[in-house]
């Protein structure tokens, strides 16, 4: 089994109440659908409030080359990374002292809204104190069931490895993705969704010998996993 030990979020600073970006979505989308008012229920049927995101909304409204949002995404994807691993390894409403970088003996890294090569936890790499002998997983594409299959990876290498302190970081920085020359129907509704963020959880295998830093009475445990591939 592996224990989940600690988890953190972080936000980039740009928080939007839905309401101005059901008003951004409406002169964007006005002059494609008829029934714009009808769609735009949407906003308030999600029943989201407000969001985060990498840019300014103002920014979305101008075209930008895949290259300049692949280059935002890289950046604050290690921004918010770094963030996210800090708070995990030293949040105190979940652990009793701090785990150091040091310890983690691997990384698992999940996204899908943006390629870097080095991927993006060798770069946090450089800006926390890891050591040089961890174990980098990163896995793209998966979308939605990223970190799902993020923390699955993670419980088998702690099956495999019960000793090891494993973090499972997700950055996703959705509206990066955003194209707003695609006036379809599922584009709008994509809009009133997705947003940006970053999530990071300590793992810890049954041998890790973490029971003593642990703040919390009891903990959740990966007991075992299982997919399903849909054909």
């Amino acid at each position: 089994m592996a224990k989940i030990i600690s988890v953190a979020e972080a936000l980039p600073p740009n928080e939007v109440k839905q309401e101005k970006v059901a008003e951004f979505t409406k002169h964007l989308f006005a002059d494609s659908f008829k029934d714009i008012d009808r769609l735009l229920k949407v906003f308030q049927n999600g029943q989201v409030e407000k969001r985060h995101f990498a840019k300014e909304l103002s920014w979305y409204k101008e075209d930008h080359s895949f290259a300049e949002k692949n280059s935002e995404f890289v950046q604050m994807a290690v921004e918010l990374g770094v963030e996210a691993v800090r708070r995990c390894l030293a949040s105190p409403d979940f652990l009793n002292e701090e785990v150091g970088c040091e310890e983690i003996d691997a990384i698992f890294f999940i996204t899908t809204t943006g390629l870097a090569t080095p991927s993006i936890e060798a770069r946090i790499m450089n800006c926390l104190p890891f050591s040089d002998d961890v174990k980098r997983i990163p896995i793209w594409g998966l979308g939605c069931a990223g970190g799902a299959s993020g923390l699955s990876r993670a419980f088998e290498y702690c099956r495999a490895f019960p000793e090891a302190k494993v973090l499972v970081l997700s950055v996703e920085l959705c509206s990066l993705t955003f194209q707003r020359d695609d006036r379809s129907k599922s584009n709008l509704i994509g809009t009133s969704l997705f947003a940006d963020g970053a999530a990071c959880v300590l793992l810890a295998g049954n041998e890790a010998g973490m029971d003593d830093r642990i703040r919390l009475s009891s903990v959740p445990e990966i007991e075992r996993t299982k997919s399903i591939l849909m054909k």
